[in-house]
């Protein structure tokens, strides 16, 4: 697509599929936007810098789509029966054929990222010194968007031996040209933390925006970005652990970013804004802009009031993962007989709908808890009237402030520095009240900490286990390359429709997860097979139409058919 015509396109957008909060989120098309046209004035900038932002409120991206990859993981089990599409993510199985679901997401990246190149390279038309405030934040936009687009493709498609497609517009002879093959994802990870870099150059702290321009890149998550960035570089170059622990103190210190005293408040629709926001897919139930997500891992059809679509649900084997104490399993997960608020009243879970289970995801419930029931029907303020399209009011985190001390703590853990590490990771251990305090702290208590704070949410678990597995031989790398592949299990019950229906210990086994025994425990629907994973799958495979139709200018990644 042409540089140009994927920025119309996507301007065209802006008033339907913008994901961000504020005044600006209902934009309107005012004429037809074309190169001689815009470019005028401030307002076009702004409206250029909100066409950046449609890619997050597509169910193809963050609404559903790239979670399916999550059921590789250990943690997540697809509750309703899927095709061979998802079911290929989840095995291993994917080939550049059959995982329709990749094809949608690697284009609107590069949409995302055509778009981006666009804006740079007109505000870079503008000298710096006649610049205005808006042209400015918008070249910060325009970067940090470019470099997030550019990671999300490079983390999953680029390996040591062969980057992922990339080429800065500014620097283009030929705009109608495809993007340059980089020779090593290391290459395309430079040229994201170059971006990152220039993006917080551009931009202010998230502390300094008014509340009309909440949901805007800011300082914050640049550096956060280029932090989670510096993590999956490392993966091939060790010496980059060492860039890590001081952006975090800046973003803590100068961004005035921290945690907030109660693991369950961060999911509140009222802590949108807190001091743990780094970056969210922002939401609302008003006008239908953002992500399903709350509603795609809500129980099918919520029990009658609701049309929640039950996707997604937790293992056994994350349930089994929190001790007894952690405040953030409950936080996290409902099981059965657990009270939670449905539409302004209390109800006790139970799942009577899909594949059977024992549990669903919590963290997202907020917006469901208040409202009322009007001729038995769920209605909020908060959740979408519209069943088909269920956005909240509730932002999707996409990186937290907790984040940024997990990846501060693996970083020093892994330059030998582990009894530094134990600050940061006490401050995620003590909020989680699990009655552990860190001197210490090795691998295995990062993945812990990792999993149990993330779980359910958008950083990735599934690419984790990936770099984690392929660091080495030690008894961590093999603990989670075995994660990558054990057979899922959930817990059965006598009666599936009563909140205090027994285990069922005649349909199901007794099994020790993590050293605890459970009974009535089940494999979950196909998903209880020990899988295979091998080196090629690490990296997804390029659609192989589009390796056809480059003409020779893509190279499909080892292992995978170009033909």
């Amino acid at each position: 697509m042409k540089l140009h015509n994927a920025f119309i396109a996507a301007l065209a957008l802006t008033g339907l599929l913008s994901s961000c909060t504020g005044d600006w989120l209902d934009t309107t098309k005012e004429g037809t936007a074309t190169e001689g046209n815009f470019w005028k004035t401030d307002k076009d900038y702004i409206k250029a810098c909100n066409s950046l932002y449609y890619v997050y409120g597509l169910e193809e991206t963050y609404g559903r789509d790239l979670f399916w990859e999550q059921g590789a993981s250990d943690d997540i089990f697809y509750s309703r029966s899927r095709g061979n599409g998802e079911m290929s993510l989840a095995n291993y199985t994917y080939d550049g054929q059959t995982e329709s679901r990749l094809s949608t997401i690697y284009s609107e990246m590069y949409t995302t990222m055509a778009v981006a190149n666009n804006i740079v390279y007109h505000a870079l038309q503008v000298p710096e010194a006649s610049r205005s405030a808006v042209v400015k934040r918008s070249l910060g936009e325009a970067y940090f968007m470019r470099a997030f687009a550019h990671f999300m493709i490079a983390y999953r498609y680029g390996s040591a031996t062969q980057g992922v497609p990339f080429s800065r517009y500014e620097e283009m002879t030929d705009h109608n040209a495809i993007p340059t093959q980089q020779a090593t994802v290391m290459d395309n990870y430079k040229m994201i933390v170059e971006d990152l870099q220039k993006a917080a150059d551009n931009l202010d702290w998230f502390k300094n925006y008014s509340e009309d321009n909440y949901g805007r890149p800011t300082k914050d998550a640049a550096y956060a970005y280029m932090v989670k960035a510096y993590a999956y570089w490392a993966r091939f170059d060790k010496t980059k652990w060492a860039e890590i622990p001081a952006l975090v103190d800046k973003v803590e210190n100068e961004g005035e970013r921290g945690l907030l005293d109660n693991f369950a408040d961060v999911f509140k629709v009222a802590n949108n804004w807190s001091k743990e926001y780094i970056w969210s897919v922002n939401s609302s139930g008003y006008n239908y802009a953002g992500s399903e997500f709350p509603a795609i891992v809500l129980e099918n059809k919520g029990w009658g009031l609701y049309n929640g679509w039950g996707n997604f649900k937790p293992t056994l084997e994350l349930w089994a993962e929190y001790n007894d104490q952690d405040a953030r399993r409950s936080a996290t997960i409902l099981s059965y007989g657990d009270t939670f608020k449905f539409f302004g009243t209390t109800r006790r879970y139970f799942s009577a709908s899909d594949n059977e289970c024992g549990f669903q995801f919590n963290k997202y419930m907020d917006p469901f808890s208040r409202g009322k029931v009007v001729d038995g029907a769920g209605v909020s303020d908060e959740v979408s009237g519209n069943g088909d399209r269920p956005t909240t009011a509730l932002n999707l985190p996409l990186c937290r402030f907790a984040e940024l001390l997990l990846f501060k703590a693996e970083a020093l853990i892994m330059q030998g520095k582990n009894e530094e590490a134990a600050e940061p990771l006490n401050h995620i251990a003590q909020r989680a009240k699990e009655g552990v305090t860190y001197t210490r702290p090795t691998m295995f208590d990062l993945m812990h900490e990792r999993r149990c704070e993330l779980a359910g949410e958008w950083t990735d678990r599934r690419y984790d286990l990936i770099r984690w597995a392929t660091e080495g031989n030690a008894d961590w790398n093999l603990d989670a390359k075995t994660k990558l592949t054990i057979a899922k299990h959930g817990l059965k019950h006598v009666d599936r429709s009563n909140p205090d229906s027994p285990l069922d210990t005649t349909n199901g086994t007794t099994m020790t997860i993590n050293g605890k025994t459970y009974k009535g425990v089940i494999g979950l629907a196909v998903m209880d097979k020990v899988r295979s994973i091998d080196e090629n799958h690490y990296v997804f495979p390029y659609r192989i139409n589009t390796v056809i139709q480059s003409n020779g200018a893509l190279k499909q990644n080892p292992g995978y058919a170009s033909k």
